[in-house]
């Protein structure tokens, strides 16, 4: 199988849609050998921040000198971003060959108990991952939820220690629609006497998390009551922002809350997370003399981050920002515009490349009638027609992108050609 063949297979997996549950996946698992056996982890789960906490933790596992895998969603461009052994894309050859040995092991299973038993997308990917990380013979890993936690594909793992970033309203038409009902969702990934590290919740989330937290024997660490609640009181890191900083204070205690073999020392903590890897938050690029940043904020919780850098960019460089904005969903669009308008001068809508994005009609539908910049349609394409140019604004500008972790993606492609041609149509959904 070639990497053409392995994608086309991918994408019939897509169109079986998402189907939450882990009863398959321990199925898929066993069929495998359970590879999630071989690797100690840490899981990490939360509404927002999950992805950045696990690229901190991978950058001090492996300044501390292990051999580390990172599975995380969705990519920014390319498939391969999911699955990483220190920092190395799984390349094309190696993922066509898991989609080869994984394939008719999915079949089988079909084969048996129905079409149901087939592993989802999500599912494969992430049996794929844990496969790889067991034969790179990864010292430990870390692994970022899909969506929610109990009924995730990744909860087959018992973690070393788990984290929970931060819980908002997101996902409620399956997570649930209530603080409470989604922090129940996110607390399943912790472990019978495992610690579990909790960073900035709702005081409705943290009561029912340690609830679960106390029935199931696990200590709980908390950001808040280690760092208390002013930013600088947290570790330092080179990811901007006030947020990023409370996503390091959970990277720390979860370093320090592991087995002491492990050797992780807070001189090696402090120096990793000065040097994390982790594109499209906050990202600062200059484009034909203007300066564009990438932001992944893309919910009412990560609105509240944006206001904050938006705020302290207007600051600092005493004029109104450009946005450049896509979102997935009027849920989310609404809290998110009522930002952009707070702070832009003019908003560019965009429609990110995936079918729940939200269309121009929808999206300025929203921009309340005191707003008093341009509100206008554009593309990718058109905004940034190469790596080195763009038709938005004027020398000297800001230009903030944001709104969608997709739409972070496509214009990072289009900026960063190195990464290789984007694959949005490998997301998850």
């Amino acid at each position: 199988m070639n990497y053409r063949e392995a994608v086309e297979y991918l994408q019939t997996l897509k169109s079986r849609g998402v189907s939450l549950g882990l009863d398959r996946m321990r199925r898929f698992m066993d069929a495998l050998g359970n590879p999630q056996s071989s690797v100690p982890c840490i899981h990490i789960a939360g509404t927002n921040g999950k992805g950045s906490v696990a690229a901190m933790l991978e950058s001090i596992l492996r300044t501390a000198g292990w051999r580390v895998g990172l599975y995380t969603s969705p990519h920014l461009v390319r498939l391969a971003e999911r699955v990483q052994v220190n920092r190395r894309l799984i390349t094309e050859d190696e993922l066509a060959g898991y989609v080869a040995e994984l394939r008719p092991i999915a079949a089988q299973l079909e084969a048996t108990g129905g079409a149901e038993e087939h592993p989802s997308y999500f599912e494969f990917m992430t049996a794929l991952a844990l496969r790889h990380f067991a034969r790179s013979q990864c010292s430990l890993s870390c692994i970022e939820t899909g969506l929610g936690g109990r009924l995730d594909a990744t909860n087959v793992v018992v973690p070393e220690v788990s984290v929970i970033t931060s819980i908002g309203l997101d996902h409620c038409e399956i997570l649930g629609g209530t603080i409470s009902e989604i922090a129940v969702e996110k607390a399943g990934i912790i472990k019978s006497g495992r610690p579990l590290v909790l960073g900035h919740v709702p005081p409705e989330a943290e009561a029912v998390i340690r609830r679960i937290a106390v029935n199931r024997d696990a200590r709980v660490l908390s950001v808040a009551r280690e760092f208390g609640d002013g930013a600088a009181a947290y570790p330092r890191t080179n990811l901007q922002g006030d947020y990023q900083r409370w996503n390091a204070g959970a990277a720390t205690l979860a370093a320090r809350a592991l087995p002491p073999h492990w050797g992780v020392t807070d001189a090696v903590i402090e120096r990793a997370l000065m040097t994390v890897d982790w594109p499209a938050r906050w990202q600062r690029f200059s484009v034909d003399a203007r300066r564009v940043i990438l932001d992944t904020s893309h919910n009412a919780e990560g609105a509240e981050v944006l206001d904050a850098n938006l705020t302290r960019l207007v600051a600092e460089t005493g004029r109104a920002p450009i946005m450049i904005a896509g979102v997935l969903g009027e849920a989310r669009a609404r809290p998110l515009i009522e930002v952009f308008c707070r702070h832009a001068r003019e908003i560019h809508f965009v429609v990110p490349g995936q079918s729940r994005a939200c269309s121009f009609e929808e999206l300025a539908a929203l921009v309340p009638p005191t707003y008093r910049g341009r509100v206008l349609r554009g593309s990718i394409a058109e905004l940034f027609p190469s790596a080195s140019s763009c038709t938005v604004g004027y020398s000297g500008d800001f230009l903030v992108v944001a709104g969608s972790i997709y739409l972070a993606g496509e214009v990072l492609a289009r900026l960063d050609p190195r990464r290789g041609p984007h694959e949005g149509h490998l997301q998850d959904f």
